[in-house]
């Protein structure tokens, strides 16, 4: 029988019905960001809405431990959104402090102070330009009468990034005024956190070529004598996550193992707290990430990732590590929440993401559930973990690492299913073992779908990680092709209909992969991809505009290997049909990106799609967007692989060229 009540053992791969539809996909659908307990019993966490154009909305569940006993209330205006551009990425748009809330909001990026009876104040001075000066990842001073933030400072409008300044800032908590710069002269300032007694000041800073994977500094500073104190950090070494503790030592991340683990320092010593052969850390695109916290009792929390999966865990405060036991395989946000509980944002292999509170026992109680989605637990997807033999940059056989979602049925006995290559963004990120509809929505219909954690990904240590340094567009193209080579001499895929698609880093990855003599994909999709390295270096924002000194070289000095490794440069060797999909106002991978391949392709008479989305940045948050991508992709492939689109769902068909 089909997943879905029907027999669709009979039909071609790629056509079953599906309950999946796009119009599934963002029914309802929310990105949780973060979550804290408001130290009154309730707890707030922001919810990115699909449905309401993207926009974050903050919610609180009053107090009491489960749902169904407390009030929840969207806390902002209808035409709010809690969203900050630092880093273009964003993260920690908003903290609390007693009865108030601290967020930024996307329009104008100044920072707001809510009030329990919904007042609002604006703390931030009106900006000189359009989202001039942008807020971020801030602390409050323990008497609430001045909290400290990042900045970052855009000084014109179209500034380049050599303009750009970013700093931490002093404000006043209560009442509009000036910034007061705190700390200067890095390159990048985050987590900005101030001691228990008001007295000291804890941050991370890095410079250019560096990101904060790589190489990062924390330091220490005695507020009354200026005195600073370098406590971790330097070439080789990322820290981050500094969290103060009631006794005034401070907790933080280090990977000097090879390993994002968890350290203490006294004033005087760094000691390990945690050392284990895993990542309790994570690569810090979005500001104000937590995986671990500290109980009352001195217990540790925290999260941490072997080999792909999450789990939870709890150090004890003679040292002993015991790992919780919960279904849970994707975890961030992790905050102290009472005696003996945390609250996070979670998810499996089987449910979405939602808010759960976690005792030190196991006990689960959820927040904020996951949407109910209707469906059959059994017609899910589960990912099973994938080991394979790939080459590193010098050719020399490596082990790499995917996660394989088989289709959801076994589907005719005469015929194998197309293959889905799916590449992560960063490309420092990793495959994520959580449910997601959007990978359901192909599984559903008869697609295998590989998501693949090539080499320069998080989530195996350091050593892995820098498997991509200087070799961009070689150990990661290597790493999908392999993949899908070995689930195709498995039996497990057709070897002529296996496809390949990524967005961002991961859509150039694609087009990399396309752009090859040898390549096994038939068709592909970049979702906003880099077309052109040496474009990209010209052209991006400050965060990321010496990122690519240590994936490719430094810039002009090694222009050679920027051409040699840019899609562009090669597209004599392009025949896969592909689909671009792009948004009008992306900051990270301007749209000349995509309309470089595609003109490209129109002369070469390679078959081409283009969908250009108005108003959508780095990534697709509108949910009239999101299904025309999905929809577009999937009427596409079924163009390329013969397959006919399942009756009942309204999906128009998008003009191919070529």
């Amino acid at each position: 029988m089909g997943a879905y009540g029907g027999r669709v053992t009979s039909l071609p791969f790629g056509s079953w019905p599906t309950a999946i539809t796009s119009e599934l996909v963002v029914a309802a659908a929310v990105r949780l960001d973060g979550v804290r307990p408001d130290g009154r019993g309730g707890v707030v966490w922001g919810e990115a809405r699909a449905t309401e154009g993207g926009r974050t909305q903050l919610v609180r569940l009053g107090e009491g431990e489960h749902a169904d006993r407390g009030t929840v209330t969207d806390l902002l205006a209808d035409d709010a959104n809690a969203r900050t551009a630092v880093h273009e990425y964003g993260g920690g748009a908003w903290w609390l402090h007693g009865d108030a809330v601290f967020h930024v909001d996307w329009s104008d990026q100044r920072l707001r102070r809510r009030e329990a009876d919904g007042s609002v104040t604006v703390l931030t001075p009106e900006p000189a330009t359009p989202r001039g000066d942008r807020f971020a990842d801030g602390d409050v001073a323990p008497d609430g009468s001045w909290l400290v933030c990042v900045r970052e400072h855009h000084p014109r409008e179209g500034a380049p990034a050599t303009e750009v300044v970013n700093e931490i800032v002093r404000l006043d908590a209560r009442a509009a005024g000036t910034p007061e710069v705190v700390v200067t002269g890095t390159d990048f300032v985050a987590a900005p956190r101030l001691s228990p007694d008001g007295q000291r000041l804890a941050w991370v800073s890095w410079d250019h070529p560096s990101m904060p994977w790589d190489d990062t500094v924390l330091t220490v500073r005695d507020l009354a004598t200026g005195a600073d104190t370098v406590v971790a950090g330097g070439p080789g070494e990322s820290v981050g996550e500094p969290v103060w503790q009631d006794d005034g030592t401070l907790h933080f991340l280090s990977d000097r193992t090879g390993w994002w683990n968890l350290y203490r320092w006294d004033g005087a010593t760094v000691s390990p707290l945690v050392v284990v052969d895993a990542e309790i850390g994570l690569p810090a695109w979005a500001l104000a990430g937590s995986r671990h916290t500290t109980l009352p009792d001195g217990r540790v929390v925290f999260a941490r990732s072997s080999q792909g999966f999450d789990a939870l865990a709890v150090r004890d405060v003679d040292g002993t590590v015991t790992e919780l036991d919960t279904p849970f395989t994707a975890i961030r946000s992790v905050r102290a929440d009472g005696p003996d509980a945390v609250v996070c944002v979670a998810g499996s292999p089987t449910a979405e993401p939602g808010v759960h509170r976690i005792t030190t026992d196991g006990t689960i109680t959820t927040l904020r559930a996951p949407r109910d989605l209707g469906l059959d637990p059994a017609t899910i997807s589960v990912p099973e973990p994938l080991t394979f033999t790939s080459t590193d940059a010098d050719g020399a056989p490596r082990d790499a690492h995917a996660l394989y979602y088989p289709p959801a049925d076994d589907g005719p006995a005469d015929e194998l299913p197309p293959l889905l290559v799916v590449i992560h963004g960063g490309p420092t990120g990793s495959a994520q073992p959580v449910l997601a509809i959007t990978t359901q929505y192909w599984t559903s219909r008869g697609f295998g779908v590989v998501d693949v954690d090539h080499g320069g990904s998080t989530g195996y240590g350091r050593a892995y990680r820098e498997q991509l340094r200087g070799a961009w567009g070689v150990v990661d193209v290597a790493d999908c092709l392999a993949a899908a080579r070995a689930l195709a001499d498995a039996g497990r895929v057709d070897p002529a209909r296996m496809a390949i698609r990524g967005g961002s880093a991961g859509g150039f990855t694609t087009l990399a992969a396309l752009a090859r003599d040898d390549t096994p994909f038939a068709a592909g999709a970049d979702h906003f991809g880099v077309a052109d390295l040496e474009a990209l270096a010209r052209d991006t924002h400050k965060f990321e505009s010496r990122y690519l000194d240590g994936l490719v070289g430094p810039y002009p000095q090694a222009r050679d290997v920027y051409v040699e490794r840019s899609p562009i440069t090669h597209v004599e060797r392009f025949a896969t049909p592909l689909i671009v999909l792009q948004g009008d106002e992306d900051e990270i991978v301007p749209p000349n990106q995509s309309e470089a391949i595609v003109e490209a392709l129109r002369r070469r008479g390679v078959p081409v799609a283009y969908l250009l989305f108005a108003g959508e940045q780095h990534g697709f948050r509108r949910a009239e967007n999101i299904r025309r991508a999905l929809d577009a992709e999937l009427a596409f492939y079924a163009r390329m692989f013969g397959f006919a689109l399942p009756p009942g769902e309204d999906i128009a068909p998008v003009p191919i060229e070529g």
